[in-house]
Order: C-alpha cells, then sequence, then structure tokens
C-alpha cells in the first residue's frame, strides 16, 4: 500500500464534491491524473474505494474506512506542519473554523481581523454551516474549530461557552401582532415573513422549528442577511426573526416591533468546539484562545 498524502486529499476531495472532476479539480490535478491516482490506489490493495454512477460517485464500505483514516492522517500532517511552522519564517499555517450564521455575521468579522493582524503567518478558512453539519465535520475532522448552538448534540465534542445568543422577532408597528400579548412562534406562522436565504443556517434552523410545529413558514421574500431582513420588516414585508445582537445594531431612522421568543429554542447559546481542544494544531489553539478572551455575553 503506496498512498502519500496528494492521494488522500484527492480522495476526500472527490467524497466531498460527489465526482471524480470536481474533486480533481478542487485538488488542482486534471481528470485523467485524479482517475490514475483512484486506480492505482484501489489496485494497490484489490478493492473498490468508490462506486460509480451516472450521478457521481459514493464511498464503498472500504471507501468509508479510509475516508475516516484519510481525515485523521491529514489533520496530523498539518498540525505537525503548523508546530514547525512556528520555527520557519514565511511559512503559512490555515486554521478551520466553521460557523453558524449568527456567529460569522455579528461576532466574528472584527475579532478575526484583530487575530490576523496579530499573526501575519495564519489564514482562516471561514466556512457558513448549519449547526449539526458543523458538529458532523468536527467529529470527522473536517475542520479545527467550530461555532455552534447549544440546540445541537455536542456528545464527544470539547466545548466551551461563546456568546449568549438569543432570538427575536420583529414586525413593523402597525402589524396585526403588534397589539397585545407577545405571540407564540406558531401564532407568527399565520402571518407572512421575511427570511434570510435558504442556505443560510439560520433559515434552514427556523424552518426546521416550524415543522416540528406542524407548519410551515410563509417566506414572501429572502434577504442578504440581518440588515436586508431588518429593513423590509421596517418597511412592512412581513414578519422577521432576528439575533438580539443584530437588532442591538439597528440605526435606521424606522422603527421596528420586537418582542422576545419565549420558546427554547430560541433562548440560544453559542459554544466553541472542536474534536479535542487538547490536540488542536498550534495556530488553531491560539485562535481558540483568542476567541475565549473575547468572550461577553449578549444580554444586558
Amino acid at each position: 500500500m503506496h498512498f502519500d498524502l496528494t492521494d488522500l486529499r484527492l480522495y476526500l476531495n472527490i467524497l466531498d464534491t460527489g465526482n471524480i472532476t470536481a474533486g480533481a479539480a478542487r485538488s488542482h490535478l486534471s481528470l485523467a491524473a485524479g482517475s490514475a491516482r483512484i486506480r492505482a490506489m484501489e489496485a494497490s490493495l484489490g478493492i473498490d474505494f468508490l462506486e460509480r454512477g451516472r450521478r457521481g460517485v459514493t464511498p464503498t464500505p472500504a471507501g468509508k474506512a479510509l475516508a475516516q483514516h484519510a481525515r485523521t492522517l491529514l489533520q496530523h500532517a498539518e498540525r505537525m506542519q503548523q508546530d514547525l511552522a512556528e520555527y520557519a519564517k514565511g511559512v503559512k499555517g490555515q486554521v478551520r473554523l466553521l460557523c453558524n450564521t449568527t456567529a460569522i455575521s455579528e461576532y466574528l468579522p472584527e475579532l478575526l481581523a484583530d487575530f490576523l493582524s496579530g499573526h501575519p503567518n495564519l489564514d482562516i478558512d471561514l466556512q457558513e454551516l448549519p449547526s449539526t453539519r458543523i458538529t458532523h465535520a468536527l467529529r470527522q475532522g473536517a475542520a479545527d474549530l467550530g461555532i455552534v448552538s447549544d440546540a445541537v448534540d455536542t456528545h464527544t465534542l470539547d466545548t466551551l461557552p461563546f456568546r449568549d445568543d438569543p432570538l427575536v422577532l420583529i414586525m413593523p408597528p402597525g402589524h396585526p401582532l403588534a397589539d397585545g400579548e407577545p405571540p407564540s412562534f406558531s401564532d407568527t406562522l399565520l402571518h407572512h415573513y421575511v427570511g434570510l436565504t435558504a442556505s443560510s443556517a439560520l433559515a434552514v434552523y427556523l424552518e426546521e422549528q416550524a415543522l416540528h410545529a406542524g407548519m410551515r413558514m410563509q417566506i414572501r421574500v429572502r434577504a442578504e442577511g440581518f440588515d436586508g431582513v431588518m429593513r423590509m420588516v421596517a418597511h412592512g414585508a412581513g414578519l422577521g426573526i432576528v439575533p438580539l445582537a443584530a437588532l442591538r445594531r439597528w440605526s435606521v431612522d424606522q422603527p421596528l416591533t420586537s418582542f422576545a421568543l419565549k420558546e427554547p429554542w430560541a433562548q440560544r447559546k453559542l459554544l466553541l468546539c472542536a474534536r479535542s481542544f487538547e490536540y488542536l494544531p498550534a495556530y488553531a489553539r491560539a485562535l481558540l484562545e483568542a476567541l475565549r478572551t473575547t468572550n461577553h455575553s449578549a444580554s444586558p
């Protein structure tokens, strides 16, 4: 068996993209070179790692086992490179950080910019994903750090508190729900909403809560980011749900009526998490410490 790190990265890229062409391109290889490497890997053991189909490829049972070992080996190789990079000028490391919508838009821009200013040899691969996908990626070794809602299962992961992140319901002052007692989430589902883009982690989360209530959100229009949602809501397009942190930034001279959502799933807390804080690469540990030392609550 003769697999090198390029082979393993190629194989994982193929699994992540679902086909050999895209996986080879992500690995900066031609289709012919990528296919040849995969065939050589399979031939060296006499087993197939991939099932080929018209819609792409999926891993065989042996391929799933290979993926687990490949992620572990590549993570260890990157940790070694990053630890040794501290002794070599000009060598850059990279931290893979996965976050939900609120973290990536409300809390991280300035924090990450300040951190990068003090660490010129570090890059951050920052991606937005739903919290459940983040925890899965961490368990598989596909990322160094994550920031997730405490509503998801973090069993087997190391966690630390990051922020309080309650969600609030917003509406224009003249909305039928603006007077009287604060409405329940189920009550609001009879009305139109301004939603985030369908790929947003928070949009997925809210629509899941509506399904749990036996209903669907009536999304009239989708906006790019919390500011877009608040501006559309303020002009009467519908209801919206945003983090309290986003509402506190609202400085437009247009009134909004807001209610704290009482449902337990809306009383969110954000968690820093990793498969193991102790075994993080050096640069990832540095980022973890920076995020910990800047921790504060979103509550008054």
